[in-house]
């Protein structure tokens, strides 16, 4: 697919960060560019440093036509399971840009139901379609700003260096401490640290 995104001024891009996490919210961004105004720099924001992002992200959010930026948090994720919590984030950034959308581009393969404007999933849309790739940066800056506070609000898991994926250091922290309010109950490692009363 041709990138459409600095052609077509009504066209958003919507992605999303911390799917596989255990830990923190889901954050889902939608981003119409200005064909006008060009933003250098733009790619799929794992592939960026954090310098790089952080550079990019108030470009975006000044340059841009429209954003929106929307958080799931874990009990909603833990309530309609990470798939179903992602798509809602997607239909609630769509729905609060300021600017309708002609049509949406997403990235992965899914596409929300209930959208009232043309959509399509593009694979790998993040690394290869502008608009996308801006609401990957919005969403993974976020989210990991997100963590920080996290990790001052529950100090002795290392929310700040893992940012909520279940590494070794995570795990154990875990099976130390059990979850705090911002675990997702849902995921396997998290119920296996819970004790039985927790389990309820």
């Amino acid at each position: 697919m041709t990138d459409p995104s600095w052609r077509l001024p009504g066209l958003a891009g919507v992605d999303e960060a911390g799917r596989g996490p255990l830990a923190g919210p889901v954050a889902v961004a939608a981003v119409i560019l200005d064909p006008a105004r060009r933003i250098e720099g733009l790619g799929d924001s794992k592939g960026l440093t954090e310098a790089q992002r952080d550079a990019l992200f108030p470009r975006i959010q000044t340059q841009a036509l429209a954003w929106s930026i929307v958080l799931v948090h874990a009990d909603e994720i833990d309530r309609l399971n990470i798939l179903q919590a992602t798509l809602e984030g997607m239909r609630r950034a769509i729905a609060t840009l300021s600017i309708t959308p002609t049509r949406v581009l997403i990235d992965g393969n899914r596409v929300p139901s209930g959208l009232r404007v043309d959509a399509e999933a593009v694979v790998k849309g993040d690394a290869n379609i502008a608009a996308i790739s801006a609401a990957s940066i919005l969403a993974k800056v976020t989210r990991d700003r997100w963590m920080l506070e996290l990790d001052a609000a529950h100090p002795g898991y290392g929310f700040a260096a893992h940012k909520g994926y279940p590494t070794p250091a995570h795990l154990d922290a875990l099976k130390r401490l059990g979850p705090c309010p911002a675990h997702r109950r849902s995921f396997a490692p998290v119920r296996a640290a819970m004790t039985p009363t927790l389990l309820g």
